[in-house]
């Protein structure tokens, strides 16, 4: 599986390499890292690939992504799905980015991407939550196209679903669901 390329971003499938370096917290020294990257949030995204694909195989088109600037390649952040979609074509997603890249757009965007890209792979509903104080997370999810949809005493939820999508739960078909969308 290829990158995937928004405007500014590069979505880049995470490896199993790629996930032990992280996890590990050295970088193959190709200069790949902005200073910051990875996070916690990046080191535990890449512990549960790993895990998943210890147990089940890699993911893929359903794993993790790294969040790469067009302009320098550099690694500013991840996301990724949670797993694959559930026998409702369903699917749950994470997100993050360094510090110094936050307030640029660069999450909204990669969102939309990765919701592009899951609604292409016939997912008919993409969720994620965001802490309540965690404002800056729920307005990328808005800005993404998702909508709120409840919350708990820690957590807002949202989702973005979309009618006619015909879910892909055999995993032989999400390598082989068709084109990429438009402007990937």
């Amino acid at each position: 599986m290829g990158d995937l390329v928004t405007a500014r971003l590069v979505l880049h499938p995470m490896t199993v390499s790629e996930a032990e370096q992280v996890v590990a917290g050295k970088s193959d020294g190709s200069g790949r890292w902005a200073p910051g990257y990875p996070t916690g949030g990046d080191v535990s995204a890449a512990r549960r690939f790993l895990g998943t694909c210890a147990n089940t195989g890699d993911p893929q088109p359903f794993g993790n992504y790294e969040i790469r600037r067009r302009e320098d390649g550099q690694a500013i952040g991840g996301l990724g799905f949670h797993g694959p979609a559930d026998e409702n074509g369903s699917v749950t997603i994470g997100y993050g980015l360094i510090q110094s890249a936050r307030g640029k757009g660069y999450a909204a965007e990669a969102l939309r991407g990765l919701l592009l890209f899951a609604r292409a792979r016939g997912v008919t509903c993409v969720k994620g939550d965001a802490d309540h104080d965690n404002l800056a997370s729920q307005h990328v999810m808005t800005a993404a196209g998702m909508r709120p949809a409840g919350e708990d005493e820690r957590v807002r939820y949202f989702e973005i679903t979309w009618a006619g999508t015909t879910a892909h739960t055999d995993p032989r078909s999400w390598r082989h669901a068709g084109g990429e969308p438009a402007g990937w």
